[in-house]
C-alpha cells in the first residue's frame, strides 16, 4: 500500500485553483495508489482530477495517455509534473466493463488492445527491465510473502526467460482488468490507468486472463487466454509465461493468494 502526501487537502486545493475547478462529488472509490474527484471546469464541462501518491509504476501515466491520444483510452487534459496531478476526461456513465458480462467483455478487449499497441520506447519503463526486477524479487526468499517456493522459482525462471528474447516494443496497459474500462460517451468504452510498460503484446494477455471478475474457474481461465491468443495472434507459450509471471511478481501485493497461486498452477499445465 502506498500512503498519500501528507499535504494531499493542500495540493488538491492548490490545484483546483490553478485549473479553476469546482470539486462536484466525493471521491471515487477503487483507487489505492491515487486520489480521484469529479470536477468542474470553467467552461462548465466534467473532469476528473486524479492526483497520484508518487510511485515507479505511475511515473509515465501522463506521457501514455498523451500518446494514445483518446484514442480507446481517456483523453488527459492537463498535467501538472510538480504536483503529480493529471485532469482527465470524465466517463459518462462510468459503468465498469467488468459488469457486462464475460463475453461483451473480451470483445471489447479484443478491440481496444490494438488501438494501443503503439510503437514507443523512452521515456517508457520497458518490460525487460520490470521481469528482470520482478525475477529479483522473487528469487529472495525474505521477498515471497508467503508464496510457495515453487512458484516463486517457476515465476522467477519464467520472467528471466521472457525478458530478454522479446522482438516487439509497444505500449503496454499492465493493468488492463475489468475495472480499468469504463463506459462513456465519447466511444462506447475508454481505457484509464495504464501503469505503462514497453514491450511485447502477448505480454496484454497476463492483467486480463488473472482477472477474477472475468471468472474463477479453470475453465473461465483458459477460455479467455485462448480467445485472446486467437483473436490477437499472441504467442500462447509467451502469454501463459508472462500471466504466471506477473501473477506470482504481483502476488506478494494482493490479499487473495490462494486465487493467484491456483491459476498459475492451471497455466502451468496448460
Amino acid at each position: 500500500m502506498i500512503d498519500p502526501p501528507p499535504d494531499l487537502d493542500i495540493i488538491v486545493a492548490r490545484v483546483c485553483r490553478a485549473w479553476s475547478l469546482e470539486i462536484v462529488g466525493p471521491p471515487f472509490t477503487g483507487a489505492p495508489v491515487s486520489f480521484v474527484l469529479p470536477v468542474r471546469r470553467a467552461d462548465g464541462s466534467g473532469a476528473v482530477l486524479k492526483i497520484q501518491f508518487p510511485h515507479r509504476e505511475c511515473v509515465h501515466e501522463a506521457e501514455a495517455l498523451r500518446r494514445w491520444q483518446g484514442n480507446g483510452a481517456v483523453r488527459l487534459l492537463d498535467h501538472d509534473v510538480a504536483h503529480h496531478a493529471l485532469l482527465l476526461e470524465r466517463c459518462v456513465p462510468g459503468d465498469h466493463l467488468a459488469t457486462v458480462g464475460n463475453e461483451r467483455a473480451l470483445d471489447v478487449l479484443v478491440g481496444l488492445l490494438p488501438r494501443l499497441w503503439l510503437g514507443a520506447d523512452e521515456p517508457f519503463e520497458r518490460l525487460a527491465d520490470e521481469a528482470e526486477r520482478w525475477a529479483a524479487r522473487l528469487a529472495d526468499p525474505t521477498g515471497r510473502d508467503g508464496l510457495a517456493d515453487e512458484l516463486a522459482d517457476r515465476g522467477a525462471g519464467i520472467l528471466r526467460e521472457l525478458g530478454p528474447t522479446q522482438t516487439e516494443r509497444v505500449l503496454l496497459h499492465q493493468d488492463l482488468h475489468g475495472d480499468n474500462v469504463l463506459a462513456s460517451e465519447r466511444e462506447p468504452w475508454l481505457v484509464i490507468d495504464p501503469k505503462p510498460l514497453v514491450g511485447e503484446r502477448a505480454f496484454s494477455a497476463a492483467p486480463i486472463v488473472r482477472s477474477s471478475e472475468f471468472g474463477t474457474t479453470r475453465a473461465d481461465v483458459l477460455y479467455r487466454l485462448d480467445r485472446l491468443c486467437a483473436d490477437l495472434d499472441l504467442d500462447r507459450k509467451r502469454a501463459i509465461g508472462w500471466t504466471i509471471g506477473q501473477t506470482v511478481a504481483w502476488r506478494c501485493d494482493t490479499t487473495e493468494p490462494s486465487w493467484g497461486d491456483q491459476l498459475v498452477r492451471w497455466l502451468i499445465d496448460a
